[in-house]
């Protein structure tokens, strides 16, 4: 099958390389083999090129942890799934276990799920890392409810278009943060109630007028650094503040302790890297729950380019020039 392998840390077009390997095989009963149709691209991804993936000595790996396709094979305890059967998921790509930027993959039965059928295999997968981070985010670790403000750093991002759908659709009002006029388009577009431009507005003015001086209830962090430092003025008393990164070791959190914050960390990862079979499993619960938000037109995924297997490093540099709207996705 061809492969992209990642033979070294380094520059997308040095050390993303195509290449001809065998398929993987099935090797434990419960496994089921996918000819893969699609991979979504993460910023993850990028970051695991550029710095080194998360397994020692596990060069050359596959990248990649979002996929689509049909099922080609099962293993003999596999009783879900069947050959023939479309599905999407968040598998591999850490350097551990195989990713996605491959013809054919294998993966615990537990870990796919049945794709919507309302989407194609490019929508599919681009879909699973974001959804389960915006998920687990807004809901899981904010508690986001009905009637609540919410304010989505990023919303014209790969997490931040998903995210600004979700939250509208549990009911509540969403702002967001973009850095141009047609970002701004975009994420009104996705049902977001204000954007503000960051380069050119104060956005602790901007939020404060639009809450009436409250602040909102919830932020979603998917930029870190100052952002996250100034979200903690942007929440309300007993508000959440919930990022996807590393705040770093300059935070005063004298702020947060007087408004009596919660202040959450989301890494959808984490079930993977850790092996625990129960929030993979809730994972799971997420995409089907999606995939009915999906099936009643209440989310859908945006993506900005479609590109052949063999051009997965350029994929990588347009998402390290930081100016794509939705997804890329890689097709096989």
């Amino acid at each position: 099958m061809k492969a992209i392998h990642m033979t070294a840390a380094g520059p997308a077009q040095e050390v993303l390389k195509l290449v001809d390997i065998p398929e993987p095989p099935i090797v434990a009963p419960g496994q089921i083999k996918v000819r893969l149709k699609a991979a979504g691209i993460n910023p993850v991804d990028t970051k695991l090129r550029s710095r080194g993936v998360l397994y020692p000595e596990a060069l050359p790996a596959i990248l990649g942890c979002d996929g689509a396709g049909i099922v080609s094979e099962t293993g003999d305890s596999v009783t879900r799934l069947q050959p023939g059967d479309a599905v999407w998921f968040c598998h591999g790509g850490l350097g551990g276990a195989a990713g996605n930027y491959a013809e054919y993959t294998v993966l615990d039965e537990a870990e796919a799920e049945i794709k919507p059928a309302s989407l194609n295999f490019e929508e599919a997968a681009a879909l699973p890392l974001v959804l389960i981070t915006a998920w687990e985010a807004l809901f899981d670790r904010a508690g986001l409810a009905e009637g609540q403000t919410v304010l989505i750093h990023g919303g014209a991002g790969g997490v931040g278009h998903v995210a600004i759908q979700l939250a509208k659709s549990a009911g509540a009002r969403v702002a967001t943060t973009v850095s141009t006029t047609e970002k701004a388009d975009f994420a009104r577009q996705l049902g977001a109630d204000k954007t503000i431009l960051y380069h050119d507005a104060d956005v602790t003015a901007e939020v404060m007028e639009w809450t009436s001086g409250r602040g909102v209830n919830v932020v979603l962090d998917t930029v870190g650094g100052h952002t996250f430092r100034n979200s903690l003025d942007l929440a309300c008393v007993y508000g959440q503040v919930v990022t996807l990164l590393d705040p770093g070791n300059d935070v005063s959190w004298g702020t947060a302790r007087n408004k009596n914050l919660g202040i959450h960390f989301t890494l959808m990862l984490t079930p993977m890297l850790q092996d625990l079979p129960d929030a993979r499993k809730h994972q799971g619960d997420i995409l089907n729950r999606c995939a009915e938000l999906i099936g009643e037109g209440k989310l859908k995924p945006v993506i900005s380019t479609v590109l052949p297997l063999a051009d997965a490093a350029r994929a990588h540099a347009l998402i390290e020039a930081g100016h794509v709207q939705g997804k890329i996705v890689l097709t096989m």
